[in-house]
């Protein structure tokens, strides 16, 4: 297959597949934002459950399951794992038409086996769609498409629910019915995706994950794909990498469930306050996508430079969020409605500020994860995507149980205390994988000053390829993708 073929065929998967996460993403991260609030509306007739609470089983749900999808992604498919997924998605959306409490939850359960089987089998889509030249902008390209979802639900709900104390039964019905038909075009999209087209191999010895054979000849495989998760668990690498999967958990927690709830709940901002939920989904919709659009386009200088600079601007803009929201809310407002007096008056041009700032230092976080997931881990997508899932969501599980009594200024500390040690966590794993790279790098390097060269028309006797580029301390080498993997896989399975 030609080179332009496999970019041509593997761009479209992942243009298609971010569409159709951003609009099953458009239905439920709308939901999870506005599920506390419609829920308590709806209480005033009946007991409809209690939204943390469902959160908290959705992501637990998650965790536990997360050690079986690479199972059912290895006897279906990354496709069709993907849409059954989605369809736990749909169902669970639909619940909110006419909310009981015993369908809340059980939905909450439905949906949280679902996402861990259509995040494992996304992950290793991406990544038997990518390389590791391309893997970078791939996730950025995938993480901008994706993150569109928290604008156009967030755009329905600000100018519904502006001036509204309670949410009627009819603006909870229109609300979901449109939410539904998004999760449903998305899952459609999936049906669309394209069969891998396969980039020069990385290794022989792995099958690929997006078509393998259910016979029953392959129950050796479907134990080893189970028992691969565990192994990479004691991984070096991969325990370096649980820290900042937790974080993301834990922040993930924040600014989908309970920041846009203190918003609501803070009394200082009068009848604005529960149209705020949806534009501050918006306005962190729009650092998110900035976020993935910035690395999806110079994907490439985290080749040349390293990711630990970027994984430092994500914290210090996640530190200075952290700073703004304790400064702007009620320390009670995660809970109940408050005037409860702050630290500084209350402004809506604070909190939107704080709301940009989490999605963009969300973006950096979860595209630099995706990025090193599918690099150092090119052979084993699934178990260890199902793994980052597997500690994000029991770190949102855990988070979103606590929220429901632990004061805004606890919750803020615990993540600027675990948000440190997950950066340095990450460093330690990037600077490893730099030192087995150095050469790699200096080459990488070179080559681009080649090709900012060449746009000149000054050429020189430089090469234009960078398996041709001479090593300036050892004899001529050769390098190109694959033996790229190969140093970055120096890790111990």
């Amino acid at each position: 297959m030609p080179p332009q073929s496999f970019c041509n065929a593997n761009m479209y998967n992942v243009i298609i597949l971010g569409l159709a996460f951003m609009f099953i993403f458009t239905a439920f991260q709308t939901t999870s934002m506005v599920q506390k609030t419609v829920l308590h509306s709806a209480s005033n007739t009946t007991k409809q459950g209690d939204g943390y609470v469902s959160l908290g089983v959705i992501y637990t749900t998650f965790a536990l399951c997360n050690w079986i999808a690479p199972v059912i992604i290895f006897l279906c498919g990354t496709k069709i794992s993907m849409i059954v997924g989605g369809v736990t998605y749909l169902l669970f959306i639909l619940s909110f038409l006419k909310p009981i409490y015993w369908t809340l939850y059980f939905g909450s359960v439905l949906i949280g086996f679902g996402a861990a089987v259509i995040w494992t089998a996304q992950g290793a889509f991406l990544t038997n769609n990518s390389n590791s030249e391309t893997m970078s902008r791939n996730s950025g390209i995938f993480w901008a498409l994706l993150q569109c979802s928290l604008l156009w639900g967030n755009i329905y709900t600000y100018f519904t629910f502006q001036g509204k104390e309670v949410i009627s039964d009819q603006m909870r019905l229109q609300l979901f019915a449109g939410l539904s038909g998004a999760c449903g075009l998305g899952v459609l999209l999936l049906f669309i995706l394209r069969s891998k087209v396969p980039p020069p191999p990385l290794s022989t010895d792995e099958p690929s994950m997006d078509k393998l054979d259910c016979s029953p000849a392959n129950i050796a495989g479907v134990k080893s794909t189970f028992l691969r998760a565990f192994q990479l668990f004691k991984n070096k690498d991969m325990l370096l990498l649980l820290l900042p999967f937790v974080y993301t958990g834990i922040e993930l927690t924040f600014f989908s469930g309970i920041y846009g709830t203190c918003l609501a709940n803070n009394k200082h901002f009068g009848d604005k306050a529960k149209g705020l939920i949806g534009i501050s989904g918006m306005v962190i919709g729009l650092g998110e996508i900035l976020g993935g659009g910035i690395f999806g386009i110079f994907g490439k200088w985290t080749q040349r430079y390293g990711k630990d600079p970027f994984i430092l601007l994500g914290y210090v803009v996640h530190v200075t969020a952290c700073f703004l929201a304790f400064i702007n809310l009620p320390h009670d407002s995660a809970q109940v409605e408050s005037d409860y007096p702050t630290y500084f008056p209350s402004s809506i041009a604070v909190a939107l500020v704080c709301s940009f700032l989490l999605g963009f230092g969300d973006s950096i976080f979860n595209t630099q994860i995706f990025a090193i997931l599918g690099t150092v881990f090119p052979e084993d997508g699934a178990p260890a995507f199902a793994l980052y899932k597997f500690a994000q969501s029991m770190a949102a599980a855990i988070s979103f149980m606590y929220s429901i009594a632990l004061p805004l200024q606890w919750q803020l500390l615990i993540m600027v205390i675990l948000g440190t040690f997950a950066s340095l966590s990450f460093f330690t794993l990037e600077w490893t994988i730099f030192g087995r790279l150095p050469r790699y790098y200096k080459i990488l390097k070179q080559n681009d000053d080649n090709s900012e060269a060449g746009d000149r028309g000054d050429h020189g006797n430089e090469n234009d390829d960078i398996d041709d580029v001479e090593d300036d301390d050892d004899e001529d080498d050769v390098y190109d993708v694959n033996q790229q993997d190969q140093l970055i896989n120096g890790h111990e399975n």
